[in-house]
């Protein structure tokens, strides 16, 4: 089953210093932490906080490309949670045509938000992202003990800093 999510905000593990993107779900009771690079992070939040550039910057680029071409991003997903890699699909429509690309989540996000188009999350990614032994991960790059997903799941949405919806 598939859950329609908005992107809440953009932050950092407070371990790593890595963006993480949080999607929500429309009713504020399921979140997914979604780590990404720091370039799409940067994409996600010049989006969010509607910041133009000069000159295009690659999603913006793609979503001129797809409008001339007269092909409709309908949807992303993502799919897939497999050894701490997250998966995705875009769904694009044009006369006559559909096609699905796979796709990182974060440039699908991006997209996404250029696009006004829908994300939507496989509940059983958000039930393994739940499952992820973050004390693990966290102890493997030197951070300690702290459950991440905790953290994250307990920021107030003034916590999210300027890059938040």
């Amino acid at each position: 089953m598939f859950l329609e999510m908005k992107v809440f905000g953009i932050t950092l593990d407070p371990f790593t210093n890595a963006p993480i993107v949080i999607l929500k779900d429309l009713d504020d009771k399921k979140s997914l932490p979604v780590w990404i690079g720091v370039l799409e992070a940067s994409a996600i939040a010049s989006e969010l906080e509607k910041i133009r550039f000069s000159r295009p910057m690659t999603h913006d680029l793609m979503k001129a490309i797809l409008n001339n071409l007269s092909i409709n991003v309908e949807k992303i997903e993502v799919t897939d949670l497999k050894d701490n890699v997250y998966y995705a699909r875009i769904y694009l429509k044009s006369p006559g045509n559909s096609i699905i690309l796979d796709s990182r989540p974060s440039d699908a996000i991006a997209l996404a938000l250029r696009m006004e188009c829908p994300i939507y999350v496989d509940s059983s990614v958000i039930d393994k992202s739940r499952k992820i032994d973050l004390r693990e991960e966290a102890v493997k790059k030197g951070a300690g003990n702290k459950e991440l997903l905790e953290i994250l799941e307990d920021l107030a949405p003034d916590e999210f800093g300027k890059y938040k919806m």
